[in-house]
């Protein structure tokens, strides 16, 4: 078809007639590209893969791959999780709290102890993360991957530091009542203790972790679970602060037990009644 266009004084004449794709094929086949393109679609929340056939811009064809180099998925997907940050994963409490931990015991013991902060952890994505990815295509199927699991394996002496983070940083201490209370490490270089004071009644030191070098920063609670005293030296709160924060605690819970002498007195969970008292 030709067509006249351009100013008037200087028209331009062209013709253009349409081309069939089975002349695309067989006039340009040398330059016809097939590419398998494997990315991350943020829309989507997922990795797409797709097979294209291009001749130059043009788009040939464009269909789903059905089975892509399992490589170029991780590859997608750490990219994506690179562009979120490490914050961005799917964290469960208790792989928060291992990380915590590992934080603590890099913090106190730097030359044995992997660095777990997020630009490390960015950084050596590819070694901690990649090998955890097999068949996971989304941000979704993250939730499936033991994240403690996969951080607990760049810890370069196996099983045994395991074991050794155990006794450096317990999940959980025993307080004289018998309960097992978590402890928190949220801050490495203070972790904390949050008890109830009438359940430490007569322990007369600050318990320890990291193999008795770091002091819990203890906070004690009122039967209410309120905060009544925040110290890191136990001994010394039950001769001074303690007389005052019994005569306040008195007062507002009349039901439970406040000794005169807390440093002899047994530890006890709940009213003076429920322990007859």
């Amino acid at each position: 078809m030709a067509a006249l266009d351009g100013y008037t004084a200087q028209p331009r004449a062209s013709l253009a007639a349409p081309l069939s794709r089975a002349e695309l094929e067989e006039h340009f086949a040398t330059q016809i590209e097939t590419r398998d393109e494997v990315r991350w679609d943020e829309t989507a929340g997922r990795v797409t893969a797709r097979r294209l056939r291009r001749l130059g811009a043009l788009v040939l064809s464009d269909v789903n791959l059905p089975n892509p180099d399992a490589g170029l998925i991780a590859e997608a997907l750490l990219g994506a999780v690179r562009a979120g940050g490490v914050a961005g994963l799917p964290w469960s409490e208790a792989a928060t709290q291992l990380r915590e931990r590992l934080a603590f015991a890099h913090h106190h013991f730097p030359e044995n102890w992997p660095d777990v902060a997020d630009e490390t952890l960015l950084t050596e994505l590819e070694d901690w993360l990649g090998p955890y990815l097999t068949d996971i295509k989304s941000m979704a199927g993250l939730s499936r991957v033991d994240l403690a699991e996969a951080l607990l394996g760049r810890l370069p002496g196996g099983w045994g530091q395991r074991q050794e983070l155990d006794r450096l940083a317990p999940t959980h201490l025993e307080v004289p009542t018998g309960s097992r209370i978590r402890l928190d490490y949220a801050t490495p270089a203070t972790p904390v203790l949050a008890v109830r004071l009438q359940e430490v009644f007569g322990l007369l030191d600050t318990p320890t972790v990291a193999g008795g070098r770091v002091p819990l920063t203890l906070h004690l609670l009122s039967p209410g679970y309120r905060p009544a005293q925040v110290t890191r030296d136990l001994r010394s709160f039950w001769n001074s602060s303690y007389f005052e924060v019994r005569k306040e605690l008195r007062g507002r819970y009349p039901k439970h037990y406040w000794p005169e002498n807390p440093l002899e007195a047994q530890a006890i969970r709940g009213t003076k009644k429920q322990n007859g008292i």
